[in-house]
């Protein structure tokens, strides 16, 4: 007696192999019903601090990454800058400038600004992801990450939908943004 033998068919979608759901309220909706959440910090140089308030911000951070006890992920991924309203503004007011020397100073920003569209530039973004099923326990860690952070000198607030639509954009596609349309399986 034959029998049927099953075959293990493999999908060219990305979505029928990554285990999430959705995004919403905040967090990554996982299919085994985890969800995800974290802290975006606002970046912040170090280097132009004195040498004792860069040692000050390393052992206020030491002491802050030592009291958190649950697994997390600090993740790093770059978001494109949008500065299309910004050049919008500028042409206005190089517009309505008469004077010689105004109107070059605004085109001399508006160049610099073609200058950033034209060679892709991105901001860097940093985020503590973590995971549990239970939103109450998310919460806590959100805002204890976001209060030691604070105690550290540093800015930081719960990620947003579209903050974690980056962080998996820059995940699944190398930190290369997508511009297009349907992709067909291999």
């Amino acid at each position: 007696m034959a029998t049927k033998s099953s075959k293990n068919v493999s999908s060219g979608y990305t979505e029928d192999w990554l285990p999430v759901r959705g995004i919403q309220n905040n967090m990554i909706i996982t299919r085994d019903n985890y969800k995800v959440t974290g802290v975006k910090i606002s970046p912040k140089n170090i280097f132009i601090l004195d040498p004792i308030a860069q040692d000050n911000m390393l052992i206020s951070l030491k002491n802050f990454y030592n009291t958190i006890d649950f697994e997390f992920w600090l993740v790093v991924a770059d978001r494109p800058v949008d500065i299309s309203v910004y050049l919008s503004q500028m042409q206005l007011l190089y517009n309505e400038a008469h004077t010689p020397a105004i109107r070059k100073l605004i085109m001399q920003d508006i160049d610099k600004g073609q200058t950033f569209i034209n060679n892709n530039i991105v901001d860097t973004e940093y985020y503590f992801l973590f995971k549990s099923k239970d939103p109450d326990v998310l919460a806590k860690r959100v805002r204890m990450i976001i209060n030691g952070l604070a105690s550290c000198g540093m800015v930081a607030a719960q990620a947003s939908n579209s903050d974690l639509r980056i962080v998996l954009d820059n995940f699944l596609n190398g930190g290369s943004t997508t511009e297009f349309g349907v992709v067909m399986p291999v």
